[in-house]
């Protein structure tokens, strides 16, 4: 007779197996580094192994601490955590699912926020996910179960949201439509969470909102299960080993394969979670510590842009916090035909006035996001050249025959 799934997820806990598991995955994640061969620096090695620290404790919190059913919670994501290019003016409200089998209710005051915009996620897991071991089946395992390959099914952006006079408002997040003319949000039945961005111009002068989200039902809590701390070691395990394995691919075969250059493709962005309210462009840079590279374009009208460095594991590097290591469209100084110059180099050259400080790395990601625009996504032309020529002749140094020409739509 075959034992059913909760009672293998019961057995799979208290044998210590999804415990073993889970440090298996994990191991197995951290030698992922080594396919990167020589093409790693150390900085970019010791920058991987906090990595992965990062990863353990947002999979944690995630799936531990706010996955259970009964107490549906918005909760900021961990402190530094910034895999995929993260916006350090934008702040992720996440809330974790099991199922789309409930219905909700998002309510709260925006403050003085200009933008925000509410997403419902689906991802691949079986319904079994607690009940198996998954470290044997290693990176092919994802095609089954891959928590942090996340699939955007709808949004609802702050435009369409009814707000009183104090900024007041009430989402329904549900599979069926509600009653009346309420603001709606739909989730499918295999719904893992929803994701709320927020967007700051001028996070210091700028009141914060407040979200709250409940159960239309209003369950009760009930104490912890087997089954369901078996199905968090799981799912921490894979998303460790998922955006391990993200990072490895978009480096090695993709971004990687183009360096300088920045390529917007629709379907790369909403492959993990991405919503089309903007376009965002991704590419990876490269110099010596005594070149410079240096980018122009001119952004397309939109809500807000911004230009980032991150490193090659797609975090955003170190001097975020002073303020450096990207540039947005309200800090940016313009060209009087309304263009942008950015330098990245070791040192301020002194010329354009957007400086970008690469912080120690000769190489990693970079990108360019744009939302809520009115047209396509800007050409970005690169220059790379000696810093010591930028300083000397400032952009009369930049030779028009070396440059790069990218930031193409790719689909």
């Amino acid at each position: 007779m075959k034992i059913p799934a909760e009672q293998q997820a019961r057995e799979r806990l208290t044998s210590g197996r999804a415990w073993d598991d889970f440090c298996e995955t994990v191991r197995r994640a951290g030698h992922m580094i080594e396919e990167f061969g020589d093409e790693v620096s150390e900085l970019d090695q010791s920058e991987w192994y906090r990595f992965l620290t990062r990863l353990l404790r947002n999979g944690f919190e995630r799936y531990m601490e706010n996955c259970e059913p009964e107490r549906p919670r918005l909760r900021d994501a961990p402190w530094r955590q910034g895999i995929n290019f993260q916006s350090p003016d934008q702040d992720h409200l996440l809330a974790e699912f099991v199922d789309g089998r409930h219905s909700y209710r998002i309510s709260g005051n925006r403050g003085t926020l200009p933008y925000f915009v509410i997403a419902a996620w689906n991802a691949r897991q079986p319904n079994d996910l607690a009940a198996r071991d998954w470290a044997e089946l290693g990176v092919p395992g994802l095609r089954e179960f891959d928590p942090a390959t996340l699939q955007t099914t709808g949004f609802l952006a702050s435009d369409s949201i009814h707000f009183d006079a104090a900024g007041n408002f009430e989402v329904i997040v549900s599979q069926g439509k509600p009653d009346g003319d309420r603001d709606w949000l739909p989730i499918t039945e295999n719904c893992v969470g929803l994701l709320v961005r927020t967007l700051y111009h001028d996070r210091a002068n700028t009141v914060p909102p407040t979200m709250r989200i409940a159960r239309l039902d209003n369950p009760s809590p009930r104490p912890l299960s087997p089954e369901e701390v078996s199905a968090g070691l799981a799912k921490a395990g894979q998303m460790v080993l998922g955006y391990t394995e993200l990072v490895r691919g978009w480096w090695q075969e993709n971004l990687g394969r183009r360096p300088n250059r920045i390529r917007f493709s629709r379907a790369v962005y909403l492959s993990n979670g991405g919503v089309p309210d903007r376009h965002h462009g991704f590419g990876t840079w490269e110099k010596a510590p005594d070149e410079a590279l240096v980018l122009h374009f001119t952004p397309t009208p939109c809500e807000y842009w911004i230009f980032q460095l991150c490193n090659i594991w797609q975090e955003n590097l170190d001097c975020y916090e002073e303020g450096q290591g990207y540039t947005t469209r309200a800090r940016a100084k313009y060209q009087d035909d309304g263009s942008v110059f950015v330098v990245v180099a070791d040192e301020d050259p002194q010329v354009v006035g957007n400086w970008i400080d690469p912080y120690g790395h000769h190489h990693g990601g970079m990108s360019l996001r744009l939302i809520k625009t009115e047209g396509e996504p800007p050409a970005v032309t690169l220059y790379r050249l000696p810093l010591a020529t930028l300083r000397q002749h400032g952009l009369s140094g930049l030779d028009p025959g070396n440059a790069i020409v990218s930031g193409e739509i790719t689909d």
